[in-house]
């Protein structure tokens, strides 16, 4: 029986990957031909989905991208059979964007039956966690600290030296958090790891709680994801009827459940701090630091947060060791990134590669330009909070200690390009109003400085006073920088300053008797 595969990730959904899925089967049946349907997930080409792949003698042959209305051609053409056809893309693992990364994190993604266990053991699945319970927790801890692994939602904080801290606090309860509250604009890598791999998550958290002496886990999802809490809790529920889960893991004395629970729809809960107080029922507003949540977080109590990306990276650590994943990347910036490529690009999707690549090798080897095909002129990398980047430093290497000498940050790896049409002025101004929308009003630099600031911006462009309230929102800036409890006041000078400082000509007055009362 022929393996026919079309995702079931969310994008490929909204892309019609549903209607070509029920199209296939029942061009099948209409012919008397048995297939095998499997609703894998995306490989992360996200402008050739819905993304179909036949599994061949010679190995999987991709078609793409295939609408429902494609179907009957497909059949006709023998595609059962890895038959020629327009949509024909050749062997799915030649593919040259494909060939090209170092898929680490989403080995499996796009490969697999998200919610076969069987297919995730198969592919080298809980062999990290099998290797983990012949370990002591500190040479766990220490497995990952050599790694190099650092949290991969954004603060990039080494992740041994924070499951270290949980480890030696003393306490009868312990808690793993995932943070899976993913807001920034252009990214969907921790989605995609949920919905098309949910048991490297799983895996990882267990794993994370075996060398702390969590017995609790929580993953924090975002509201917005309802494919990902449905994988999950099937995932779950699949986890524990095999032992992988509950208590007396895989037959060891460790125990350790997991539950899901929805975010709260609010940006600021993508915070740490703030996503405790939600997940204890509380508003989320940010805590004061110290304590850290290391020492005092859920419910008081000593707890790992990480990040989707960082959890589901540790169990390939634990299978294949701290050198393997140490060997990849540059600098203090070890292993891969998934990077997310969004905006105003040719090809959009998911790109897994080692720290190092640049900018330009991303947006134009990867991405293959702007969709509109006029210059990129700016980039936003890092969501919301992020720099704005000119085409002056494509050239910089994605590496975290990079990015910080040109004021940027890498953040969660999402990159959303613009092409020359695009307003600077108008995206700094949308930073402010992201900022005075998300805020959690408890510290003033966040709660009145963003609304100042767009109040700022408008004067600015309208020619009021320009010379000066360009030093205003400097000040402002800076005082938000310093001065705010979070990150999300903290950081959002970020896209402002930088769209101030290499786009200048976009912050002059826009009407011309506005621009003759300056001059």
């Amino acid at each position: 029986m022929v393996k026919v595969y079309v995702p079931r990730d969310s994008t490929a959904l909204s892309l019609g990957a549903g209607q070509t899925a029920k199209a296939i089967q029942a061009e099948a049946d209409k012919r008397g031909i048995q297939i095998e349907l499997v609703r894998n997930g995306s490989r992360g080409l996200f402008w050739l989905e819905p993304f179909v792949e036949v599994e061949t003698e010679q190995g999987r042959v991709a078609y793409a991208p295939v609408e429902s209305k494609d179907v009957v051609d497909l059949f006709d053409a023998d595609f059962l059979q890895g038959g020629s056809h327009a949509l024909n893309l050749g062997l799915t693992e030649e593919i040259e964007w494909l060939k090209k990364q170092q898929r680490l994190t989403f080995a499996r993604v796009g490969i697999i039956d998200p919610v076969s266990l069987e297919d995730y053991i198969a592919h080298d699945g809980y062999n990290g966690l099998k290797n983990a319970l012949k370990m002591t927790s500190a040479e766990i801890v220490k497995t990952v600290t050599d790694s190099g692994l650092r949290g991969r939602g954004g603060a990039a904080f080494p992740t041994g030296i924070k499951w270290n801290t949980v480890l030696n606090a003393p306490a009868e309860q312990k808690y793993i958090v995932c943070n899976a509250d993913e807001g920034d604009s252009g990214t969907y890598s921790d989605r995609m790891i949920m919905e098309d791999d949910p048991f490297v998550l799983i895996e990882g958290m267990t794993i994370a709680a075996v060398a702390v002496g969590a017995t609790q886990g929580y993953i924090y999802l975002r509201s917005e994801y309802p494919h990902a809490l449905k994988t999950l809790n099937e995932a779950i529920v699949k986890a524990e009827a095999a032992g992988y889960l509950g208590d007396k893991i895989c037959g060891s004395s460790h125990t350790f459940k997991l539950e899901v629970r929805r975010a709260a729809g609010a940006y600021v809960c993508g915070e740490e701090t703030s996503l405790l107080e939600s997940l204890e029922g509380k508003r989320g507003l940010v805590r004061f630091k110290p304590p850290l949540p290391a020492i005092e977080g859920l419910f008081g109590k000593p707890t790992v947060v990480n990040n989707v990306i960082s959890l589901a990276t540790v169990p390939i650590i634990l299978d294949k060791g701290a050198q393997f994943y140490a060997d990849y990347g540059m600098g203090r910036s070890r292993g891969t990134l998934p990077i997310q490529l969004a905006g105003n690009i040719k090809q959009g999707g998911l790109v897994e590669l080692a720290f190092g690549a640049t900018l330009r090798e991303l947006l134009y080897e990867f991405g293959g330009g702007s969709a509109t095909g006029k210059p990129i002129r700016a980039v936003q990398v890092g969501g919301p909070l992020g720099a704005f980047l000119p085409e002056s430093q494509f050239d910089t290497p994605l590496d975290y200690e990079e990015f910080g000498k040109i004021w940027a940050v890498l953040g969660h790896g999402g990159i959303v390009a613009f092409d020359d049409t695009v307003d600077m002025s108008k995206m700094a101004r949308y930073a402010f109003e992201f900022c005075a929308i998300e805020s959690c009003g408890k510290c003033t630099p966040c709660r009145i400085g963003s609304t100042r600031g767009v109040e700022l911006v408008d004067k600015i462009t309208s020619g009021k006073e320009h010379i000066k309230n360009i030093q205003v929102l400097r000040d402002l800036s800076d005082t938000m920088l310093n001065g705010s409890l979070c990150a999300l006041g903290g950081m959002t000078p970020y896209p402002v300053l930088s769209a101030l400082n290499h786009f200048a000509e976009d912050f002059k007055p826009k009407d011309v008797n506005a621009k003759k009362a300056v001059v």
